[in-house]
This record gives structure tokens, sequence and C-alpha cells, in this order.
């Protein structure tokens, strides 16, 4: 089983309905109050099913939800199917878009997902396709030094908010036998410090990478922002 397979099956990360709306409707806040004007094509990738994108598209021009996994693409369709300034494509479509054509790319709790050369890859592809000036976060980078114990801690305090606190204690015990644990055992998951995810971004051709607020609950988690330079602007003689 790869990561896109586990994501394309039936699996328990959400320890509840509730856990995955209020996840969801969390992370689409962020991404939504990070558009830079209504007029804004986004492209979000990994989306995930995205419970409340519908937020994510009132707040922009058109918003592209891309993600690798077939049987979330269907369900995606399906939910949001009726919104004319929403699409959903698969990683291989977004290399068909046209360059120069996004104002904002979001990667949400994805990179850790990649290997260092599909990041490169997917930086590449990202940078053809903002417009000159346009910015990428990426977000929910795991560092390090980040303990499986601080992420515990933080979903419990995330839990407990939300309400769904029995439920999050369950669903970390689950957690220990479940198909994720298996796949983090086998593959892990890529971790980046400050540094090292900066230099990656600045090697690609992006200017001003900085620290910026992450997005979701989890605030010992990483999210950066860039940009595509401006000089793309300007014909080479």
């Amino acid at each position: 089983m790869s990561w896109r397979d586990f994501w394309n099956g039936e699996h328990a990360i959400y320890v509840s309905d509730r856990h995955k709306a209020l996840h969801y409707r969390r992370i689409a806040q962020d991404i939504a109050a990070a558009i830079p004007s209504k007029e804004a094509v986004v492209l979000d990738v990994g989306c995930g099913e995205a419970l409340s994108a519908d937020l994510v598209a009132t707040a922009s021009g058109k918003l592209i939800l891309c993600e690798a996994a077939p049987t979330v693409r269907d369900k995606l369709q399906a939910r949001f199917g009726a919104l004319a300034n929403l699409s959903v494509v698969s990683p291989e479509e977004v290399e068909a878009l046209p360059d120069g054509s996004l104002d904002l790319v979001v990667a949400n709790s994805l990179i850790q997902y990649l290997g260092e050369d599909e990041l490169k890859r997917a930086l590449a592809t990202w940078l053809a396709k903002l417009r000159p000036g346009g910015e990428l976060i990426l977000a929910d980078v795991i560092p390090p030094d980040l303990s499986p114990l601080t992420d515990a801690t933080e979903l419990l305090g995330f839990a407990w908010r939300g309400g769904f606190l029995v439920a999050a204690l369950g669903g970390l015990v689950r957690t220990v036998f479940s198909d994720y644990r298996k796949l983090r055992a086998q593959y892990g998951l890529s971790t980046y410090s400050a540094v090292g995810i900066t230099a990656l971004v600045e090697a690609a051709g992006f200017d001003g990478v900085a620290r910026r607020t992450n997005f979701g609950h989890n605030p010992h988690r990483m999210a950066f922002s860039a940009r595509k330079p401006l000089a793309a602007e300007v014909p080479t003689p």
C-alpha cells in the first residue's frame, strides 16, 4: 500500500465525523483568509475531502481542488459540482493548466507525504503555474524534532474545544494498530527544518520565503510563504 492507496481507501485518520467537519472548516477558514482578492485563482493541492471548500470558493474568483486519490475526487465532485467557480482535478491535470494562470497555490499537510525529488518536481510545477508575484503557501510542515506526543496533545486540545474529546482518546488508541501507523513506519513522513525547506523553495526559483502562521490547530507544525519573482514579467532581450 502506498500513501495514495491509503487516502484512496477507507481510513480512520479523523476520530469522528465532528472531528473531520471541524478540521476541514478550520482549514477552509485559514485558506480563505490568505486569498489576496475576490478575483484570485486559487489551487489547493492535496486538498483531501475539503468539506468546507465552498467557503474558499466564496472568497476567490476560481478555486481548483487537486487530489491524487480518485475516490476522494469523486466525493468532491459530488459535493461541489454545482459550484460554477470550483473545479476538481488530478495532479496530472495540474500539469496541463496554463502557465502563469494562478494567484495562489496552497499545499497544506501535503509535503510530508512526498519524497524530496517529488517535492522538487512539485515546486517546479507550482512555480510555472503561478503568475509573476503569485504566492505559494506550504502549511503543516513537520519539523524533525516534533514529538508524536506533541501532535497528540494538540489533537486532544482541539478535541476538548470542539466537543469530541472521548472520540479523540479512542482514536489515538486505534491509530496504534492502524494502516496509517504501519505506512508511517514503512515510508516515514518527510520532515524539514526551517532552513532546509527555505533552501529547497529558494532553489526552485521562489523569492521571499518566510514563516507564517500555520493552518489548522497545531502551532507546533510550520507554514511558509514564498512568491514567484516579479522579474518573470520582464521579457528576456
